[in-house]
């Protein structure tokens, strides 16, 4: 059966719960579960504005009558929001967490799949990053609040399935981009904010000398990806989804300046942090467990991106 006949195979029929689905993230996974035949009243994507997660009663009232949860919402956002917000994210992150497992198991949704991302990992494990080595040392202080939620999510995945048999699986996930992402302010990461940067008549000023490499996932590939691992993996499942192609952030500046016609300099700024030398993924659990490989590669992926931007936010975005 190929990894498209085993999605549809699982979804179809079954009513789906998408928390944070008006997100970025949430919107692809709408879509994609769309295309798989979960349509109409078998769709449930609660807004924040009603269903405020941290709420135990939100949440049961957000999971009755639901099969299956796809887990997205936590409160994201850029390196520095992350850097100066580390006790706030953290018991945010956490009181959805736990709100929500235990929501769903006593509502007997029959599994819930969680989004991390690579920040669960320990601060000094080898590059890349396989799934053995999650638990194998401290996650990085820089971004303490939101890898330590992740982490605990995936132990409480362990926890829930040895007490209660309940199914819960994690994906870890690269670096997501594409349309509908945030292109300003404290939750903008480093695809969008170059983006809006190159259409300003003035200097592309990059942190650090960019040389740090990171891993970049086209968001419909992710949103792929997650019902891959929720139709395919077993109880506390653990699985990264990424593109396996690393990137310094010098060449992914560089070719999004050629991409969007960018005309001034681009200067890296040395004296000032650029994050982890590497953050990249193994991928080989992903394509052994769950069929999955990356279909739009890097460049592809951000003219998509800079073309919705034009279309979309450009005339509405002050230059």
């Amino acid at each position: 059966m190929t990894a498209g006949a085993r999605i549809d195979s699982y979804w179809t029929g079954r009513r789906v719960l998408v928390t944070g689905g008006g997100g970025f993230i949430g919107q692809a996974v709408v879509a994609a579960l769309r295309d798989h035949g979960v349509t109409g009243e078998a769709l449930v994507v609660p807004r924040s504005t009603t269903h405020d997660l941290r709420d135990p009663e939100r949440c049961r009232a957000a999971v009755a009558g639901c099969d299956v949860v796809i887990h997205l919402a936590a409160p994201t956002g850029s390196v520095a929001f992350s850097r100066s917000h580390p006790a706030s994210q953290f018991h945010d992150c956490m009181l959805i967490n736990l709100n929500l497992l235990a929501a769903a198991r006593e509502a007997g949704v029959e599994r819930v799949i969680a989004l991390g991302n690579l920040l669960a990992y320990p601060a000094e494990a080898a590059v890349p990053y396989r799934e053995e080595a999650v638990h194998a040392g401290p996650v990085p202080s820089a971004y303490l609040g939101i890898g330590q939620s992740k982490r605990d999510l995936i132990n409480l995945a362990e926890m829930y399935h040895a007490e209660y048999g309940f199914h819960v699986v994690n994906v870890l996930a690269a670096n997501a981009y594409g349309p509908h992402d945030h292109f300003e302010g404290a939750q903008a990461h480093v695809i969008p904010a170059t983006i809006v940067k190159c259409f300003r008549d003035e200097d592309l000023v990059v942190w650090g000398d960019g040389s740090p490499t990171r891993d970049f996932l086209f968001v419909d590939d992710l949103a792929r990806g997650l019902l891959q691992a929720g139709a395919a993996l077993g109880p506390a499942g653990l699985v990264n989804i990424a593109s396996g192609a690393e990137v310094s952030i010098r060449d992914l500046v560089t070719l999004i300046a050629r991409l969007t016609g960018f005309r001034r300099r681009v200067v890296f700024d040395a004296s000032r942090a650029g994050g982890d030398q590497r953050r990249v993924a193994a991928t080989e659990r992903a394509g052994a467990l769950i069929g999955f490989s990356p279909a739009v590669p890097l460049d592809e992926g951000l003219r998509r991106t800079i073309a919705w931007y034009q279309r979309t936010l450009r005339p509405a975005v002050s230059t």
